[in-house]
């Protein structure tokens, strides 16, 4: 399953990272890994631009964008499973029961998530719940910034909180494996595209880019919209 390759390598990726990086770490507070992220960033970026981004460009101009659209809540739609069970391990019971309200309306009336029916019924789209974000509000550090093999920018928090969400994925449930595994790829290419337009903003070092929009990212999530100016004012792990 594709899903279980990722985490396969994501696991791989840290126990490189934990167990053979640190001697020859360099960056900032956050990212003593820094020479190790590097070199997996080229790795990922290599990958992106030679398969999936021209797989995304081709994904985004064949598909009218109605039905782009449609895809990207029918996702979306998915995650609110995640977000639900997050939002209560968090205490966030009325963004639970928003976000419950989401996926029951999405799922019947919007055909599967097709459409956003929910937020015309006055249940807005939330910015999304992971276990990341659950580990933080429980008092739990960051740690060091990663970046890991084909999945991209994460924290050590973050990265051992994507097993519990993958768990919580419906797609993990479809038994045919050629229609799972179609499912991801659809999915990966929904997001790479949707992700074209906003290149043009990176300027400069283009691992530091992502990485400090990563991190304004989460910390803007994890916050729920209240950004802390000093990431480091956060414990370490």
């Amino acid at each position: 399953m594709l899903l279980k390759s990722l985490q396969k390598y994501t696991l791989v990726g840290m126990a490189v990272a934990v167990f053979g990086v640190a001697q020859a770490a360099s960056g900032s507070e956050q990212d003593p890994w820094e020479g190790f992220n590097r070199k997996v960033f080229a790795f990922n970026d290599t990958i992106d631009r030679y398969l999936v981004k021209p797989l995304a460009k081709g994904y985004k101009a064949i598909t009218p964008d109605p039905l782009e659209t449609g895809i990207t809540n029918f996702f979306d739609n998915l995650l609110e499973v995640r977000n639900i069970v997050n939002d209560l391990l968090q205490g966030k019971l009325g963004q639970a029961g928003n976000d419950g309200g989401r996926l029951l309306i999405n799922s019947t009336v919007g055909i599967a998530g097709f459409f956003d029916v929910a937020k015309h019924w006055g249940l807005p789209e939330n910015s999304g719940e992971d276990f990341g974000q659950t580990l933080a509000g429980w008092g739990t550090g960051q740690g060091p910034y990663m970046m890991l093999p084909l999945l991209g920018p994460s924290t050590l928090r973050d990265t051992f909180g994507m097993p519990f969400d993958g768990f919580l994925s419906p797609v993990q449930y479809v038994d045919d494996v050629p229609t799972r595994n179609t499912i991801h790829g659809v999915s990966l290419l929904d997001k790479r595209a949707s992700l074209l337009d906003a290149e043009s903003l990176a300027n400069g070092d283009r691992y530091v880019f992502l990485r400090e929009a990563y991190l304004q990212r989460r910390n803007y999530l994890i916050n729920d919209g209240q950004v802390a100016d000093d990431f480091e004012s956060e414990e370490d792990f």
